[in-house]
């Protein structure tokens, strides 16, 4: 420790985090020269070469990976108390609170959390916006978005607490023709066949599940958001495969029917991420307990509660 610069421990976290020396120079406001030198020093420092070419850029080693976390907590708390950030008041606060979500996901966790934060926070701001997730541990990292909710399977290198669990079912109008035909709640193959669907073009999960039915020839309309389909659902005879804690909540509630379908990772879980770069922010660590409060489902609550015990 007597051998290091801290400045060098940042140069890590930002080469790890962009996973480039370039950018990582860029961010750092250095020559490139001057990243790589500095990366040199830390390297020797460490007895590891702790990052390896990669296309596009580099990679961290295995050492680099058991250091990442430790060195991003270290900052984080660092950051904390060198800026003063030692208490947070959401009732007087004016920040703004940026969010990844998709058009789903704003129609589900949206209306009920900008209802509480016009109670509790009235003065902050939210900004929501959809990230590519190959983006978005970057964006956690750097501060363009401050937490991310979804089912977000590719965003690895983050912190994270499951919210709710779900599944996907078909949503068709109560009274389509094919109704009286299905007896049962569950669609076996031969009768997904019977289906026109319609799909979302950003929604890369349904899509997957689709395409292993051999779906795609059913699908009759492509939209590019999830706005219009309650309306396209109640006024046609197509159905639509989505999450079912999503189709539930459209109103009204008897134009609508659930059909559950043995289909292939028909369940999953809605999380939130956030990066341990920030993790000792009062104001975030204020929103990640806001949200889990209103949005963890009780069973996941009650399995939480089994685990402590």
């Amino acid at each position: 420790m007597e051998s290091l610069d801290l400045n060098l421990l940042r140069l890590f976290d930002v080469v790890y985090t962009t996973r480039n020396i370039s950018r990582a120079a860029q961010q750092l406001g250095m020559s490139q020269p001057a990243t790589s030198q500095a990366l040199t020093r830390l390297r020797l420092a460490l007895g590891d070469h702790l990052f390896e070419r990669a296309h596009g850029g580099v990679r961290p080693t295995p050492r680099a990976e058991e250091l990442a976390r430790s060195i991003q907590a270290g900052l984080a708390l660092l950051d904390a108390a060198m800026t003063n950030e030692g208490s947070f008041d959401p009732s007087t606060s004016t920040a703004e609170l940026r969010l990844h979500l998709t058009d789903i996901g704003e129609a589900r966790f949206l209306p009920r959390l900008m209802r509480e934060m016009q109670r509790v926070a009235p003065a902050m701001q939210v900004q929501a916006k959809a990230w590519p997730q190959a983006d978005i541990p970057q964006a956690l990292d750097n501060g363009d978005i401050h937490l991310a909710i979804g089912f977000l399977p590719e965003v690895r290198d983050s912190l994270r607490t499951e919210l709710i669990e779900d599944r996907y079912v078909f949503l068709l109008r109560a009274d389509h023709p094919l109704a009286e035909q299905f007896k049962r709640r569950t669609l076996a193959p031969q009768q997904l066949q019977k289906l026109d669907l319609v799909a979302v073009r950003s929604h890369a999960q349904t899509l997957r599940i689709l395409h292993s039915l051999n779906l795609e020839r059913r699908i009759k309309l492509m939209t590019s958001t999830f706005l219009a389909l309650p309306a396209i659902v109640r006024d046609t005879d197509l159905a639509v495969l989505m999450p079912r804690v999503i189709a539930a909540g459209f109103e009204p509630a008897d134009r609508f029917q659930l059909w559950d379908a043995g289909v292939p990772s028909n369940r999953f879980t809605v999380a939130l991420h956030w990066s341990r770069r920030h993790e000792h922010s009062p104001m975030l660590r204020w929103a990640r307990e806001l949200l889990v409060s209103l949005f963890r489902s009780p069973a996941e609550v009650a399995t939480r509660r089994l685990a402590r015990k």
